[in-house]
């Protein structure tokens, strides 16, 4: 309730200044209470004891509007400046009567958008028990949240998740927050600072009929806070607790300290300044469970005794350099003879190293902005803004990567009116001394012996072995391939000590991860795990509203072009116009080439119309979207909402989406640990052969197992090899083209019982078309698929031209290449969420929500796995009251979410079903501007991950002080 016990107008100079005082309904003072005159841009906030005033000369009569986070706005007409009112505002737990913008790209009630959304308005970030205002992300209907660094959280709705999700467009003022070259969302990371956001909305499911590509999945828009509305200065501090109890690290200390700054002089010009630094131990990934156990064909099933602790095929999850499963870290030992015994081939997998030995837990994330708005005219406002964020942390993509003072800056002009908005904006990028984890294993490892040095060193301890202790027997088996193993790493570097970190330092700074390099004495064979990229992103966009020109309808156009710039590292992205052989090489300029320019533009337009007394809206959109690397490309959007009255409105939507590849997946060309990771874009493939002559990974794996399995001497012969012919599967990629989904989607909004409860149900079913992935494929050097030549190119121990035995002829080899393709199946996933609150007693408020996601379509028989990485069953609860005595406020979360299976590149393995209760309480101290909040996350610490081959998170327990609201008169 906030009581205006009176105005009054004091005349100055053809001007006068209305005064008045606002409090709670305990007739407390409210500070922060923003006072506006309706239909024009003069407001002002109420201060600590509740007063405020406001200069203006408009004439009599006009409307004064009151909003104040958790109460109702509130209008009152002003008549002349004798007006005396007693006035109360209905405090508002539910969200009915919030507008939102994200879902149609204009005003509009939450209760009648015309696709699923959420909004999270100042309140509930200030109620979630989340440390920071992503982790609220967590808590809302649908969202599925990948934390893979303290620093990065990528979430995705509606399933096919991944930690570089390049589905769910992530915007913070209409800027987009993807990277584009390291292709992972960072819109925690470089996006507004704590105390600068004033709502976060949320759009499950397509929304690339308005946004264009990179938004099929859904998007999550990021404002900040208005400087002519939101003056001041803010302070905050958290300091944090997590690793407690049982963990490695020990109990570590997290900080984050921020301040916001804004000042408006004379309603025209406003700046505002934030910046925060948040500095602690990561959370590590350091799951050891075996993805290839002995019994698989990529490991030993000849030798049952090789199980468990000692597999020789190990491949753990968060270990890097034994990559078995995809065959780049192996060495098959062939011709083992013990006592006149011979014995099938051996699969070996390279030692390798645990992540926690080669990723540094602390990280930081530094963020900073500013921005200059000056109003042309009371409603057209120009602004510039410019915004740094500097981080260090760890995502994945095909494999790990380390960041390192990675950085994007951006720079934003943007000129806005009511119906019309003009945004220009650029992003540069640079990864800093950032690396990439697997290929420092592997080089770590091939530093120490070449794959064959090695291979030769264990079999011949294994054979000592077993001739000094009675042949190779199930009972001494294990212990032979433990003491072989030992020879074989002898006089490897270990962690922990000197050399291993000195040896690490000189990798990790090393540009080329594919050839030998002269700054490591005596290597064999190694390079080096340097992540050096750097681009820029130009992006402008334009939408002008018509309607009232059009009048019969309500109509809106757009427009956008986007540019990427790259400049060629020699190692992830080249100048394709050199010759193969010279893409990694660098020029006498410090140069890799000439940039790489990829470009897209986008048009659409929206209609709406409303009929029967405004009961039925309906939407229609049509966008056009071209890439000059694919035929152009339509989207369409229909929508209809029909309110049976105000508080019950239920929605219809069919809409079609395409995704382009993204830089990464359509331009890469990657040299990673053996096998070289290409972009989708045709071209490419010139002078590789991997789309039309070239074999599956899986299909190469069982021609080896059966190849291996034979028994006695025929084991791993060219005579074995050729009569496992038929088990080879050509691989006949398609010609790469965008990725399409088309969606259903119904769903209802409501509201009951006099504002108490609110009730939010929809339902989907999505068809993907030509969904891109990546799949790893053979190609014979020098030989077409099908030739016998081509045929033993595919043993394992033919992986390179310089291996040839008394029983295998040396073939030109094999090259392995990891090509971003489309399924070649159609995939449908369907799925519901609901979620209802209830305003049940005073200010106490119970809310739920819950999800289903499933995939329909099996993935067996294409060319890789699609990865659906969704469980079909998660929910929230939450329990709390933002005043539960004066000034003070609790909210207690359970989250949960059943097992589910994770598939990627890089780990496929289930994820254990999640249970975690988050509570946080607030004290407010209005006196001195302060609000403190005590709380913690997970706050049973009962560890768990969110992914296959991600971190383990446990409890984060914090405090932290806000002062909000000073120097702001």
């Amino acid at each position: 309730m906030v009581l205006l016990p009176g105005i009054a107008a004091a005349q100055l100079n053809g001007t006068y200044v209305l005064s008045g005082k606002v409090n709670d309904d305990q007739r407390q003072p409210l500070s922060g209470v923003t006072i506006r005159i309706k239909g024009t841009p003069n407001a002002t906030t109420s201060n600590k004891d509740g007063k405020f005033s406001l200069t203006t000369n408009i004439k009599f009569p006009y409307t004064l509007v009151f909003t104040y986070v958790g109460f109702q706005p509130q209008e009152f007409e002003i008549k002349n400046t004798n007006n005396q009112l007693n006035v109360q505002l209905t405090t508002q737990n539910i969200l009915a009567n919030e507008v939102v913008v994200t879902a149609s790209r204009r005003e509009e009630k939450l209760l009648k958008s015309p696709v699923a959304i959420e909004k999270l308005t100042i309140n509930a970030l200030k109620q979630s028990p989340g440390p920071g205002f992503y982790d609220a992300l967590e808590n809302v209907k649908g969202v599925q949240m990948t934390t893979t660094s303290i620093t990065l959280k990528v979430p995705n709705t509606r399933g096919f998740n991944s930690p570089n999700n390049f589905r769910f467009m992530q915007l913070a003022d209409g800027v987009d927050m993807q990277s584009a070259t390291l292709g992972v969302p960072l819109g925690n990371a470089i996006g507004p600072t704590e105390l600068d956001i004033a709502s976060i909305e949320i759009t499950p499911g397509a929304a690339a009929a308005l946004y264009g590509t990179n938004a099929i999945n859904g998007l999550s828009n990021l404002f900040t806070k208005d400087p002519f509305k939101y003056q001041g200065l803010s302070i905050y501090h958290r300091t944090g607790l997590n690793h407690v109890g049982n963990d490695p690290l020990g109990a570590s200390l997290m900080t984050e300290d921020a301040f916001r700054y804004a000042k408006a002089f004379n309603d025209k010009f406003a700046f505002k300044v934030n910046f925060s630094y948040m500095q602690g131990k990561d959370w590590q990934s350091d799951t050891r469970k075996d993805q290839n156990p002995g019994n698989l064909a990529t490991a030993n099933p000849a030798y049952p005794e090789l199980t468990g602790k000692n597999n020789a095929a190990y491949d753990g999850w968060n270990k890097y350099g034994d990559d078995a499963l995809a065959g780049s870290n192996t060495v098959s030992i062939k011709g083992i003879t013990v006592n006149g015994v011979a014995r099938p081939n051996l699969t070996v997998a390279r030692t390798g190293y645990n992540e926690v030995d080669l990723v540094n837990p602390q990280v930081h994330n530094l963020k900073a902005d500013a921005t200059l708005a000056y109003k042309l005219t009371p409603t057209t406002l120009l602004s510039y803004t410019y915004r740094y964020g500097n981080l260090d942390g760890v995502f994945q993509r095909g494999n790990k990567i380390a960041l390192n003072g990675a950085s994007v800056q951006n720079h934003k002009v943007e000129l806005k009116a009511k119906t019309f908005l003009i945004r220009a904006y650029e992003s540069i990028e640079n990864t800093g001394k950032s690396y990439n984890v697997k290929p420092l294993a592997d080089n770590l490892d091939l530093n120490h012996a070449s794959n064959s040095v090695w291979g030769t060193t264990y079999k011949n301890a294994l054979t000592a072995y077993g001739n000094a202790n009675g042949g190779l027997t199930s009972a001494n088996f294990a212990a032979a391939n433990n003491a072989a193993r030992a020879a074989a790493d002898a006089g490897r570097v270990e962690p922990g000590t000197a050399a291993f970190d000195q040896l690490k330092n000189t990798i990790i700074g090393i540009n080329n991860w594919d050839i030998k390099s002269s700054l490591i004495p005596n290597a064999p064979a190694t390079g080096g795990a340097a992540l050096i990229q750097k681009s820029h992103m130009y992006n402008a966009e334009a939408q002008w509203d018509l309607t009232d020109k059009v009048k019969f309808v309500d109509l809106l156009v757009g427009g956008d072009v986007r540019i990427y710039e790259l400049i060629p590292d020699g190692n992830n992205f080249v100048d394709f116009s050199r010759p193969i052989s010279e893409r990694s090489v660098q020029l006498p300029d410090g140069s890799y080439g000439d940039n790489v320019y990829y470009r897209k533009y986008g048009a659409f337009t929206q209609v709406t119309k409303t009929f029967f007394d405004n009961k039925l809206k309906l939407f229609g959109s049509l966008r056009w979207d071209y890439n000059p690397d694919f035929k152009p490309k339509f989207t369409p959007r229909l929508a209809a909402v029909y309110s049976v009255n105000e508080n019950h409105n239920f929605r219809f939507t069919f809409q079609n989406g395409y995704r382009f590849p993204s830089l990464f997946e359509a331009l890469s060309f990657v040299n990673n640990g053996r096998v070289r990771r290409v972009g989708s874009l045709p071209f490419i493939n010139d002078g590789l052969g991997y789309l039309g002559n070239s074999y599956t990974q899986a299909s190469v794996a069982a021609f080896n197992a059966a190849v291996k399995a034979a028994p006695g001497a025929a084991s791993g012969t060219d005579a074995t090899a050729l009569a496992n012919r038929s088990l080879l599967q050509v691989a006949d990629l398609p010609a790469a083209r965008p990725e399409q989904i088309t969606s259903f989607e119904v769903g209802y909004k409501g509201i009951f019982f006099d504002n108490k409860v609110f009730l939010d149900i929809d339902a989907y079913s999505n068809v993907y078309n030509g969904f891109l992935g990546q799949e790893q494929v053979y190609v014979p050097n020098g030989a077409n698929v099908g030739s016998d030549a081509a045929v033993l190119s595919m043993l394992d121990i033919n992986r390179d031209p310089t291996t040839a035995t008394t029983t295998n002829a040396a073939s030109q080899g094999q090259s392995r290449y990891r090509v971003y393709t489309n399924a070649k199946k159609s995939y449908n996933n369907v799925g519901s969420s609901a979620g209802i609150s209830y305003n049940f007693y005073k200010r106490y408020t119970v809310s739920a929500n819950g999800s289903f996601n499933k995939l329909l379509t099996s993935e067996k028989g294409d060319v890789f796995l699609t990865g659906f990485n969704t469980p079909e069953w998660s929910t929230n609860v939450s329990f709390g009251n933002r005043e539960l005595f004066k000034n003070v406020g609790f909210n207690v979360v359970y989250k949960w979410q059943e097992a589910y299976l994770w598939e990627s590149p890089l780990v496929t393995g289930r994820v254990p079903a999640i249970g975690t209760f988050d509570a946080q309480a607030t004290l407010r101290v209005p006196a001195y501007y302060a609000t403190f909040k005590f709380g913690a996350t997970d706050i049973f610490n009962k560890r768990y991950i969110q992914y296959a081959g991600g971190p383990t998170i446990g409890g984060l327990y914090y405090v932290s002080v806000t002062l909000d609201g000073l120097l702001s008169k």
